[in-house]
């Protein structure tokens, strides 16, 4: 069989390619033995439900946890796993998720775990999900792990979500203070120059300036705007390059505030997508790999794989976490007592609560200073060109009185 794989290397680096073997297992054994960290692993070409035509489809996060609440109570009431998700099916509005439903409901009725026909469909749904499920089979408690899997994926959103709102004002002022310099600079300014070119004197430097950049701007306008897209997708294109990405992300970690917040936040995502799974009975090495391979933040996530290494050696997770240099001391203290105490879960759920209040602390805290900020740029930036545009109409009228 040929089966499409998302690697780890020793040395950092994230690799994509196709590998033959006799089964999933035997490659994946095959693998590890060589060193390499496996991400994602997939049959080629198993069933996906993601392109109509050549449009990729998307299922809403929304709507996913909605499905998994309504399964989870429908596991509850006792209704047997096939049978609910052939009702789910039939509700599901969404020709994307209602297409990958009934590949799951096919499969499963022919015998397939649920854990792995949704593991088939890795570029959709996230690894978490899948591993979720399989702890909820082997412990006969599926509905308790998809209710717990639907509060941690709330917890993560609404992180999120609070951070996103209360970065939106300050994004609209920025693009307000663009907006406004854009439009003096394109039909105020040239609307000026026309008059300033019927004066005898010398405009002020400013004013020249202001004229200058106007007129380089309107005459290679077109210019511009295709070099921005063309600089755009040469970005996209490159951050899509995993060891490209990871180097930015590396990057962004070091600059101030910012870089701090990131860790913090990726930190408590790491601690409760691993406490996540440890009380499903996932085994810590495991919750190790699919806790990385869900970091948003790459360079943390390759330092994640060499954390996991280091635990299926042997090492305790506190020292293996220590020992890469990337953590806070705060969260290996804690791993540490939670190792120490038998309550690694409980520890881990404390861990990612702290960082979650001291995330929405800072956002506000930020907020509060970068909103006067922007106001006060803002209003020097458009002051000093309106006054520029004006300074020569103030020299003529000073000229003409005396």
């Amino acid at each position: 069989m040929e089966f499409r794989c998302r690697l780890g290397t020793p040395g950092g680096e994230i690799v994509e390619g196709v590998y033959v073997a006799e089964s999933e297992s035997r490659l994946r054994r095959d693998l590890e033995e060589k060193g390499l960290y496996v991400l994602s692993l997939r049959a080629r070409g198993t069933f996906s439900g993601l392109a109509i035509g050549s449009r990729r489809r998307r299922v809403t996060r929304q709507e996913f946890l909605v499905f998994n609440q309504e399964l989870a109570t429908l596991l509850k009431a006792g209704m047997p796993l096939v049978q609910s998700l052939d009702i789910l099916r039939e509700r599901v509005s969404n020709p994307a998720f209602k297409s990958v439903l009934d590949g799951v409901h096919e499969q499963v009725k022919a015998g397939t775990s649920l854990s792995e026909a949704f593991g088939a469909h890795t570029d959709i749904f996230p690894a978490i999900y899948s591993a979720s499920l399989t702890a909820g089979e082997r412990s006969g408690n599926l509905d308790e792990v998809i209710r717990r899997y639907v509060a941690y994926e709330k917890l993560i959103g609404a992180v999120r979500s609070r951070t996103i709102s209360a970065l939106i004002y300050p994004a609209i002022l920025v693009t307000l203070m663009i907006g406004l310099v854009g439009i003096i600079v394109l039909r105020v300014v040239p609307a000026f120059s026309g008059f300033y070119a019927t004066f005898d004197r010398e405009l002020p430097l400013s004013t020249r300036m202001i004229v200058g950049v106007s007129d380089v701007v309107l005459a290679n306008f077109w210019f511009l705007v295709v070099g921005a897209l063309v600089t755009g997708v040469a970005a996209v294109a490159w951050l899509r390059n995993p060891g490209q990405r990871a180097r930015l992300d590396q990057v962004v970690l070091t600059l101030p505030w910012v870089g701090a917040t990131i860790r913090k936040f990726a930190t408590s995502q790491l601690a409760r997508t691993v406490a996540t799974l440890l009380g499903g009975g996932i085994a810590l090495v495991h919750a190790l790999e699919v806790a990385g391979a869900a970091m948003t933040n790459r360079y943390l996530a390759v330092e994640i794989q060499g954390v996991t290494r280091r635990v299926q050696e042997g090492e305790s997770f506190a020292e293996a976490l220590r020992a890469r240099g990337v953590f806070t001391d705060v969260a290996i203290k804690m791993v540490e007592v939670g190792e120490s105490t038998g309550a690694l879960q409980e520890m881990l759920n404390s861990l990612a609560d702290f960082y979650d209040e001291e995330i929405e602390t800072e956002v506000a805290r930020l907020i509060t200073l970068i909103e006067p900020i922007i106001l006060v740029v803002m209003g020097v930036v458009i002051a000093a060109v309106v006054l520029a545009l004006y300074m020569p109409l103030f020299e003529l009228s000073s000229v003409m009185s005396g």
